[in-house]
């Protein structure tokens, strides 16, 4: 797909499904590839979850590196640096009372999907509309039955299942970009603490992902179904 084409189906999706605020382009840079030409690097470090309320809401547009990432959890798991062991193995969420033991904590700490330590380069943000460059995930913040169409349209050419894998931790991050990108499936997520609190995520409001290589048959679909 070229690019025209990616912006020419978001703005079919948002039409189609009366999306409140705009699916978010995001694509991660290797660190062997470079930088496209002709996006802005964002002006002050900024939380993940906060670029994507940003991007959706006002239609920000920007490229990132690991020192704009004020959220190092979020960094790590996007494959800039090395997540820091007390993150890693459990010691921050224990300390803040969100599971009853270190273990509890180490298991899903284990279990979140994460990127290579130095494998991301940049991280791009666009609204999918106005993409200057070729996104990997497609980031979509919408009330459930907006996730439920979206599902239903995933569907509808091979059936199957569209399988959620959350912790309530890390969700625009790690569940939102590391997940569908290292795997190519759908994430599907509810959000979590830090980004209710600090990226204006409503509380009927959840997460969907879609790999951009699924994004064609989907957009084709609801069309189908839904118009």
């Amino acid at each position: 797909m070229e690019i025209k084409e990616i912006n020419k189906l978001g703005i079919e999706l948002t039409d189609i499904l009366k999306l409140k605020t705009s699916p978010v382009a995001v694509s991660l840079i290797p660190n062997t590839h470079e930088v496209p030409e002709g996006i802005k690097r964002i002006e002050k470090p900024t939380r993940h979850c906060q670029m994507i309320d940003d991007v959706r809401r006002n239609g920000s547009q920007y490229y990132t590196l690991m020192e704009d990432h004020a959220c190092k959890g979020g960094a790590a798991v996007m494959g800039f640096y090395e997540m820091e062991p007390n993150l890693a193995n459990g010691d921050v969420y224990f300390k803040l009372n969100s599971f009853s033991t270190i273990n509890a904590a180490r298991r899903t700490m284990q279990k979140i999907p994460m990127l290579p330590a130095g494998y991301t380069k940049a991280i791009l943000y666009a609204p999918i509309a106005d993409a200057k460059f070729m996104p990997d995930v497609v980031m979509i913040v919408c009330n459930p039955k907006q996730v439920m169409q979206l599902s239903q349209a995933l569907l509808h050419r091979l059936g199957g299942r569209v399988e959620a894998n959350f912790a309530g931790k890390q969700s625009l991050c790690a569940d939102g970009v590391a997940q569908p990108y290292k795997t190519g499936q759908v994430g599907v997520t509810v959000g979590c603490s830090g980004s209710r609190k600090n990226a204006n995520i409503e509380d009927d409001e959840m997460i969907i992902s879609i790999p951009i290589e699924r994004l064609h048959d989907m957009v084709g679909a609801a069309k189908v179904m839904f118009t």
